[in-house]
């Protein structure tokens, strides 16, 4: 990347993990202004869990994360929710919540204490709806839509958080492959229309390679950060298969059987 490169999100000495088990070490890394990043790595190799100390929804065992060279944890929930839109994997069927409902949860940052919304709340709602080409949908059942419908609302309500920053955890896992390109080329318009930091964690290296601008990729407690060619060509990419009976063919990008 650029030296001159202006970062949003910064890991210092990161370490995070659980119990007794350290999942990442000694990270000094970041994550640029309007770039969409894909997060590589095995099962268990910590993709969740860095990205919710990122949030602020975990501790760091030790290190620190900045965020728009702000400390995290010296920040309070309400400055967390005005910096950072978190997507989880949890789907949510409520009969009773509309999608323009759904959306207007991310305006709760900015509310007062019994979750009012004003025009101005409403026109960003409707304007959030508007990006993922959902307006359409404002006034349906969330229970009513697709899985690739319902992952275009969450991301709807990421974006009507109004933050620099989003984090999404496998938001394309539950669907098919129209939809994963689908989603993903969304995201990749919202980074760069909306010059927002999207990171969002995934098994599809396909995708990975295809479409983002940068990649962060998780081995043996460390991180790997840079373009895709960069990570191919430091080796980066195929050691992500290494033990299996796979190989990363660096001519064709694709994954194959080794010989």
């Amino acid at each position: 990347m650029a030296s001159d490169r202006i970062n949003i999100i910064e890991l210092r000495a990161l370490k995070i993990g659980y119990g007794r088990r350290i999942l990442l070490e000694d990270v000094n890394t970041g994550f640029g202004w309007g770039e969409f990043t894909a997060l590589i790595g095995r099962n268990g190799t910590g993709k969740s869990t860095l990205l919710r100390t990122i949030a602020g929804l975990a501790r760091p065992m030790a290190g620190t994360v900045l965020v728009d060279g702000q400390d995290m944890a010296e920040m309070t929930p309400r400055q967390r929710a005005s910096k950072i839109g978190f997507v989880s994997t949890e789907e949510i069927r409520v009969s009773n919540l509309r999608v323009s409902d759904i959306v207007g949860l991310g305006r709760a940052p900015y509310t007062d204490w019994i979750g009012k919304l004003t025009d101005q709340d409403r026109r960003i709602v409707q304007r959030s709806l508007e990006l993922v080409q959902m307006e359409g949908f404002a006034g349906k059942g969330i229970d009513t839509l697709s899985d690739g419908e319902r992952q275009r609302v969450m991301i709807a309500r990421a974006l009507a958080q109004d933050t620099p920053i989003i984090l999404l955890d496998e938001p394309t896992a539950f669907l098919d492959l129209p939809n994963r390109y689908q989603i993903c080329l969304l995201l990749r318009e919202l980074a760069h229309m909306e010059k927002k930091s999207i990171i969002f964690s995934t098994h599809d290296l396909s995708v990975a390679l295809e479409l983002c601008d940068t990649m962060a990729v998780i081995e043996e407690g460390k991180i790997g950060y840079g373009t895709a060619e960069a990570l191919i060509g430091d080796g980066s990419i195929q050691r992500l298969f290494e033990g299996t009976k796979l190989r990363f063919d660096v001519e064709t990008k694709n994954v194959r059987l080794k010989e």
